[in-house]
C-alpha cells in the first residue's frame, strides 16, 4: 500500500489536484480502482499535510432493476470514519431496457457522471476523485486516436465550469497491474459488476489490443505513457 500512497501523493503534488479546506467527493463504484483510491484518500489525510476531507459517493446504476450490495463500501467508510452516500438511479433500465443502446457504455457513464457531480455539489464538495489509473490514461488515448482521429486524453485535474467543480485523477500513475496485486495481497474485498455490458466495451477492446503490442514491443505501455505525460507538460 505504501507504493500505492507515494503514486499517489506524487500525482497531487505535480498537478496540485488538492488545497487546504477542499471537500472531496470520491466517486466509488465498488471496484478495485475506486475502492483503492478510497483507502488511499483516508490514509492520505494523516500525512500529506494538507488539511482536506472527503465523503464516498456512490451511483447505483440499479442495473436488471435490482439494488447493487455497497456493504463492503459502507464498512470501509466506517472504518475511516468517512461519510458514504448511496445514491439510487434508474441509469441501468433507461440505458438497457428502455433505449436499448447498442454502444450502452458513453451514455451510461455520462448519466453515471452527471449524477456524481449533482451529488458532490449538494453534499458541498469543490472537488471530484475518480479511479482512473495509467492504463486507463494510455487506453483512452488510443481510443481516441482510433475512433475519433484526435491526439489527447483526460487530463489529471480538471475544472467542469458548467458546475463550478474540479475533477481530480489521484492514481494516474498507477499501473493496474500494481492495483491487482495490492488488492490481491491485502485481501481486499471489492464488489463485482453487475453491468450487463461487462467485458464487451470499446475499452476491453482496447486493453486487448495493448495486451497483444506487449509481445512486440514490451515496454509499448511506458512509451505512450511518457508522450502523454510529455504532451500535458507542454500545456
Amino acid at each position: 500500500m505504501q507504493k500505492i500512497l507515494g503514486y499517489m501523493r506524487k500525482a497531487i503534488t505535480i498537478y496540485e489536484m488538492l488545497e487546504d479546506g477542499d471537500k472531496v467527493g470520491i466517486g466509488v463504484s465498488g471496484g478495485k480502482d475506486s475502492v483503492i483510491l478510497l483507502i488511499g484518500m483516508a490514509k492520505l489525510r494523516k500525512f500529506i499535510g494538507i488539511s482536506f476531507d472527503i465523503v464516498a459517493i456512490i451511483i447505483d446504476p440499479m442495473f436488471g432493476n435490482h439494488n447493487t450490495d455497497y456493504t463492503i463500501v459502507k464498512n470501509l467508510c466506517l472504518e475511516y470514519n468517512i461519510k458514504c452516500i448511496i445514491e439510487k438511479t434508474n441509469i441501468g433500465p433507461i440505458v438497457f431496457d428502455y433505449r436499448q443502446e447498442k454502444n450502452p457504455c458513453s451514455l451510461c457513464a455520462r448519466m453515471r457522471r452527471g449524477v456524481l457531480h449533482d451529488v458532490a455539489k449538494r453534499e458541498g464538495c469543490n472537488k471530484i476523485a475518480l479511479g482512473h489509473h495509467s492504463d486507463d490514461w494510455i487506453e483512452t488515448f488510443i481510443m481516441n486516436l482510433f475512433n475519433e482521429g484526435r491526439i489527447g486524453t483526460f487530463h489529471p485535474k480538471t475544472y467542469l465550469s458548467i458546475k463550478e467543480i474540479y475533477m481530480i485523477r489521484p492514481l494516474i500513475f498507477i499501473p493496474e497491474a500494481t492495483i491487482q496485486s495490492v488488492v490481491k495481497k491485502l485481501k481486499i474485498p471489492i464488489v463485482k459488476s453487475k453491468c450487463p455490458a461487462e467485458g464487451k466495451s470499446k475499452r476491453e477492446w482496447t486493453k486487448n489490443y495493448l495486451k497483444d503490442l506487449e509481445i512486440q514491443i514490451p515496454d509499448i505501455k511506458q512509451k505512450i505513457l511518457g508522450a502523454i505525460i510529455r504532451l500535458y507538460n507542454q500545456k
